[in-house]
């Protein structure tokens, strides 16, 4: 086991000896912790984890009172064919409002949205909302037009980075495509998003349709999206992998 003396986080200074605003410290310390977040043991990690929850609560992060989760996805999270007030996104809301009051949950995601553009949206969004809690569900879309495996790695990497460089968490909702795009581009388009919440220690749903996507009374006609009776299993998923970022929220 590591001691906590292992954990100890640098911060940077600059090299001209010029003084920092308070802003600039606190952003290379979150960034110092982000780095850290991504090579440590499970132990450490919740150590990690509530450090900068604290520090996401400080003036850099003072536009909301309340945790903000923000969604960046595509189609299957902006709900297409489903009331926006069905969705999963709205069920999650209403949900963990029952634990935490004043919780919101800001659902960015446009239909049709791949990887590339979540790169482009993503610093705005994470400027006008500061975030406690990135969920990034893209890839669908770049998987279904055969976009090389490479590139939608990197494409939510970069996304990782940006939010863990702002001392925001991510969770990564997994996708999965069909069998007829070929054994192996199917089996590495999947293996991604574990891939990468093993390398950054981001929280992790594997596959956002699990138990919805094979069950045709659970999907729409199109095959692709789920139907409104789907919403809430899906909420489901998302919510039973939050518990632990849940509780650590509770317990400032």
């Amino acid at each position: 086991m590591e001691s906590v003396a292992a954990a100890a986080v640098p911060v940077w200074l600059p090299s001209d000896g010029c003084e920092l605003s308070e802003t600039e410290k606190e952003s290379r310390v979150l960034a110092s912790f982000s780095t850290l977040l991504m090579n440590r043991s499970q132990s450490v990690r919740l150590l990690v984890l509530t450090c900068l929850l604290a520090l996401a609560s400080g003036p850099a992060r003072a536009a909301s009172d309340h945790p903000v989760i923000l969604i960046v996805g595509d189609s299957i999270s902006a709900g297409f064919g489903v009331p926006v007030q069905q969705g999963y996104a709205t069920l999650l809301e209403q949900q963990l409002q029952e634990h935490m009051a004043g919780i919101q949950v800001v659902n960015a995601s446009v239909s049709g949205d791949t990887t590339q553009g979540g790169v482009a949206r993503l610093p705005q969004l994470l400027e006008q909302h500061h975030p406690d809690l990135l969920l990034i569900e893209l890839g669908g879309n770049d998987g279904l037009r055969g976009t090389p495996l490479k590139l939608i790695r990197q494409n939510i990497e970069r996304m990782i980075r940006m939010a863990e460089e702002r001392g925001t968490m991510v969770m990564l909702l997994g996708m999965q495509i069909p069998p007829n795009y070929g054994q192996r581009y199917t089996k590495g388009f999947a293996d991604i998003y574990p891939q990468l919440a093993e390398q950054y220690d981001t929280l992790l749903v594997p596959f956002l349709l699990e138990g919805v996507a094979t069950d045709p009374e659970l999907m729409q006609g199109d095959g692709i999206h789920p139907t409104a009776e789907a919403q809430p299993i899906l909420q489901q998923l998302v919510m039973d992998e939050l518990q632990l970022w849940l509780e650590l929220h509770q317990g400032e």
